[in-house]
């Protein structure tokens, strides 16, 4: 089995939008709180291994609780943010990556990523996809999807196309 990624170019309507627009912003949202939470962690204790005895994904609730509005995202892409960070930080600390830096809204190219769980993502027919929290949305590619979906990456380009990277676990 080898994991084979094929780009969609989606198009999603007016409130499609919108929600993908909100789903990039918690992505950055959280990715910002869970920086300075690690920063702060870090200054005030700087000896301890912090990263493997604290889970982000505790604190990731309790920012629900705080900010409601992070409710209406999806939660799994959320928890592969947490996933991100925490990589970039080990990669840091074996001085593989530089240090994680704050994400900024004016960066042109926007995307998050969301996991297979549960059926959430499907491939309809050859013309629509069912992503979670977004609904079915039409979209275009040049050949057949086969395969097991691992994940999805929903991207915005510079020149505000949407797209869908599909990671598919299939034979070779």
């Amino acid at each position: 089995m080898v994991l084979k990624g094929i780009k969609l170019r989606i198009y999603p309507d007016k409130q499609q939008v919108e929600h993908i627009t909100l789903n990039f912003g918690a992505n950055r949202f959280v990715w910002n709180q869970m920086l300075d939470m690690i920063q702060q962690r870090y200054d005030n204790n700087p000896d301890s291994d912090f990263l493997s005895a604290y889970d982000l994904n505790y604190l990731l609730t309790q920012l629900k609780k705080e900010y409601i509005w992070l409710k209406l995202a999806e939660s799994t892409a959320l928890q592969v943010t947490d996933h991100d960070l925490i990589e970039a930080y080990k990669g840091f600390f074996k001085h593989i990556r530089k240090y994680p830096r704050f994400k900024s809204k004016k960066f042109p190219k926007q995307s998050y990523q969301c996991k297979f769980v549960k059926n959430n993502i499907e491939v309809v027919d050859d013309h629509f996809i069912k992503l979670p929290k977004l609904g079915y949305l039409r979209y275009r590619a040049g050949r057949k999807i086969v395969g097991k979906i691992k994940a999805v990456t929903i991207r915005k380009s510079s020149t505000n196309k949407y797209y869908a990277v599909l990671s598919l676990d299939c034979e070779n």
